[in-house]
């Protein structure tokens, strides 16, 4: 992996605020420029190659361990989730922990017809009751990293009947996971897939398919791509979801899941979370209180007072309820937590230490 992040890699600050916003490998930067100076040129095959979404589909859905044809494309989170939403009957109730992400929950609220209802994340799995007819949440938490208990809340779903949508965009990249364990799953690309802003993905089970309604359905959703009419219909897989493409994104991505793939997911679960462990050991040891857990995403509550004196430091983070959050991916290393550390202390050199 070492040689893989030299390569791909070329860090200036101690870059540890992927939960915001992943790293480009250069291989996907390369993939941009050159599409792009194309585009100015006058690309004879127009904006993107379609060929290219349908690689990315399919490279997401090894990651996600599921089928291609479970899988739709389209720009946002919100707009993923809003497919889920609209298929509600009035009066549904839907479950979401404490403190869930914003995107995750609005698209529910904002119907007003329907009943939500919140319990901490460690009592989601009991949560879960007759009546309740989708339980949405996050695998890892965005304000503070926590990660639900994932066979809990499945056997507790399964157990009363109730659908499941999970968000993992705090979580895939770093988490290995199976998107065919729960109904609905939504994931955006900028954080830990290494990709730009402007793709997401919604991953459906053949059986909840049926559930959800196109509402926004053009060519790319047809069953045979042809550009006038009359239709012969939409695809039967859940390409009938799919958003138009922004192809530069995908253009992209396809080079960052690439990487992704390379590295192995394993490895890089492994190194994510050797790194904030090290982290948290490392703060608990000058009396700071950081969130426990096994997640690539540290939280350290009262500090996020910290964070600009951090950045100018060199060493970039984020602040989210409170909270000091630093996260990991596999372009880290254990200098850059001595790095945070050392900044925390007040001991570190004024320039940040070179990569």
């Amino acid at each position: 992996m070492e040689n893989l992040v030299r390569r791909e890699f070329g860090l200036r600050t101690t870059y540890l605020n992927t939960s915001s916003c992943g790293v480009l490998p250069r291989r996907a930067v390369a993939a941009v420029r050159a599409l792009t100076d194309e585009l100015a040129a006058g690309r004879p095959g127009g904006a993107g190659e379609y060929g290219t979404v349908t690689a990315v589909r399919a490279a997401f859905a090894r990651l996600a361990g599921t089928d291609a044809d479970r899988v739709a494309v389209g720009g946002s989170l919100a707009t993923a989730v809003g497919l889920v939403a609209r298929s509600l009957p009035p009066g549904a109730e839907v479950l979401f922990p404490e403190g869930e992400f914003a995107s995750v929950i609005m698209p529910f609220a904002a119907r007003g017809d329907l009943k939500t209802r919140f319990v901490p994340l460690d009592g989601l799995a009991e949560g879960i009751r007759p009546g309740t007819a989708l339980v949405a949440f996050s695998a890892a938490q965005s304000a503070d990293g926590r990660i639900a208990d994932l066979a809990a809340v499945r056997a507790a779903s399964a157990a009363h009947g109730t659908r499941t949508l999970l968000d993992a965009s705090q979580s895939a990249g770093w988490l290995p996971w199976r998107a065919g364990e729960w109904d609905f799953t939504v994931t955006v690309a900028y954080k830990f897939l290494l990709a730009p802003r402007g793709l997401s993905f919604l991953t459906v089970t053949e059986e909840a398919q049926g559930t959800l309604e196109p509402l926004f359905p053009g060519v790319f959703a047809s069953a045979d791509g042809a550009l006038y009419g009359p239709p012969a219909g939409l695809a039967t897989t859940a390409r009938r979801f799919d958003e138009s493409p922004a192809y530069l994104t995908f253009h992209a991505a396809a080079e960052s899941l690439e990487v992704l793939a390379e590295a192995g997911a394993d490895a890089v679960y492994r190194r994510v979370t050797a790194l904030a462990g090290r982290l948290r050991e490392g703060l608990a040891e000058r009396g700071y209180a950081p969130l426990p857990g096994e997640s690539a995403i540290v939280a350290v509550p009262g500090l996020a007072d910290r964070v600009p004196e951090l950045a100018a430091a060199g060493v970039v983070t984020s602040a989210r309820a409170g909270n000091l959050r630093a996260s990991f991916h596999l372009y880290n290393t254990p200098a850059h937590v001595d790095r945070l550390l050392a900044v925390l202390d007040g001991t570190a050199p004024t320039a940040p230490a070179p990569e």
